[in-house]
């Protein structure tokens, strides 16, 4: 087993060497595992028990105060699972993979997320508040006047930053201290480092591939946003020639499915590594913004890229293999 995962692209994080201990017991973690979806799955689980990235525990506070989690998970042979907007839930790609194995759906969504997890013997109801969550939370004033006000109150709050996110005019897709993107950017209003992120995996086992993605969100999102986690082809993707995890500006990611557009080079004959890294910078290109590809090909190379400061990646094999 081949296993590559990933803890966000963005700046220099403040803890670089807590954060790359999580990151390799993920991957040895999964890589003793029998098939790459149990690899991904398990890996992933590790990061989103860890209040160290943006995934699971230690999530984004949306506009309306909750702290809503996505994920999304395929196989090489295009079997895809997918929920999103789940508040309580920390093992949102348990719930992905949920959505795979037992529904004919690709992707469930919200309080009917939660229920089938709930259904299926996966923790719901989890405290995803941490400490460093919390503060910045409480020393906000948000409002209490529905979408309209709180749509009013996110707009200096939530935007674009310049593609080496250093400009401060913007936040990134981050929480109060974690992000979708591991930056330590500062926001246009509290000056709060964000330093955290989106978490990913991709195996291969010598014949079949997974990918995986799972986040927390976006710092004051408008309440239910989604990004390009839990979206085929945009936080995540997998074929038979590649699997390929993404993090960044969620949108962006989303608007130019840039995880289908690295495995699609892959298809045309490139390695993994250069497959992410036309990838990425066809991403920059369109968008202006920064983001950060994991890759792994069906011959077992591996791959990454990214354009903003620096991305945290750990690799493992199987002891067995």
């Amino acid at each position: 087993m081949q296993l590559l995962v990933h803890g966000g692209a963005g700046a220099t994080p403040k803890a670089p060497d807590a954060r790359r201990a999580v990151l390799e017991r993920a991957a040895e973690t999964g890589a003793d595992r029998s098939t790459p979806t149990e690899a991904v799955t398990t890996a992933i689980g590790v990061l989103e028990s860890s209040p160290r990235f943006n995934a699971g525990v230690g999530g984004a506070v949306q506009s309306d105060g909750e702290i809503r989690t996505d994920a999304g998970i395929m196989t090489d042979d295009r079997s895809v699972g997918a929920a999103c907007s789940m508040p309580g839930v920390e093992r949102a790609v348990e719930v992905a993979r949920l959505v795979m194995a037992e529904t004919p759906h690709g992707l469930v969504s919200g309080e009917h997320a939660v229920s089938l997890a709930d259904a299926y013997g996966i923790e719901t109801g989890v405290d995803l508040w941490v400490e460093r969550t919390r503060e910045r939370w409480d020393a906000l004033e948000p409002p209490s006047g529905g979408p309209r006000s709180e749509l009013e109150w996110i707009r200096e709050r939530y935007g674009r930053t310049d593609p080496d996110g250093r400009d401060g005019k913007g936040t990134t897709d981050a929480t109060a201290a974690d992000s979708d993107r591991d930056t330590v950017e500062r926001g246009p209003t509290d000056g709060a480092p964000r330093d955290h992120d989106t978490v990913g995996a991709v195996a291969v086992d010598g014949e079949r591939l997974a990918a995986a993605t799972s986040t927390g969100g976006r710092w004051l999102a408008l309440a239910g946003r989604v990004g390009d986690v839990p979206q085929v082809g945009s936080g995540f993707y997998c074929c038979p020639s590649a699997a390929v995890s993404a993090t960044g500006a969620g949108e962006d990611i989303a608007r130019t499915t840039l995880s289908r557009r690295v495995a699609g080079h892959v298809e045309r004959g490139l390695d993994a590594d250069a497959a992410a890294a036309l990838g990425i910078e066809e991403f920059a290109e369109l968008t202006g913004s920064t983001a950060g590809v994991i890759a792994i090909d069906a011959r077992g190379r591996l791959g990454s890229a990214y354009n903003s400061d620096g991305m945290q990646t750990a690799q493992a094999t199987d002891r067995s293999a």
